[in-house]
């Protein structure tokens, strides 16, 4: 299946961050592919580890949809095997950070009825409101 890569104008800022989370050069990425025939658990990802680095490249967002940032081991196989040096494990992570700060909230603490909120354990919300809110 191809995709259609559409750039607007957050394109840019989105490598920008990406490049800025990392302390790293994403544009040093020449698309060998080493990352992707080197890396442990590419098979059980949607897209190459090469397409990710690809998509950063070109600021396309749709990157963070992907299951491939989550499945990532970080082993750094990928990173030591790299000819230019690109830390793919420190971008993966770098995503999911910036997944993970969307602001959107799934969890209402508001909207819980309080024979809920005294059922559940403590623990089970603080974890909820730590994993789903932003």
């Amino acid at each position: 299946m191809t995709r259609v890569v559409m750039l607007n104008d957050n394109s840019e800022a989105f490598t920008k961050k990406v490049n800025e989370m990392t302390n790293d050069m994403i544009t040093l990425c020449e698309q060998c592919g080493i990352c992707s025939t080197s890396c442990p658990v590419a098979e059980d990802m949607d897209i190459p580890p090469s397409e990710i680095m690809r998509l950063v490249q070109l600021g396309d967002e749709y990157v963070l949809e992907t299951k491939a940032i989550w499945v990532c081991a970080s082993c750094y196989t990928c990173t030591v095997r790299c000819p230019r040096g690109v830390d793919l494990s420190k971008v993966t992570e770098a995503l999911r950070q910036i997944n993970l700060r969307t602001n959107v909230n799934y969890l209402d603490i508001d909207n819980l009825d309080s024979e809920e909120v005294e059922e559940l354990p403590a623990i089970a919300l603080v974890s909820a409101m730590r994993k789903y809110t932003g």
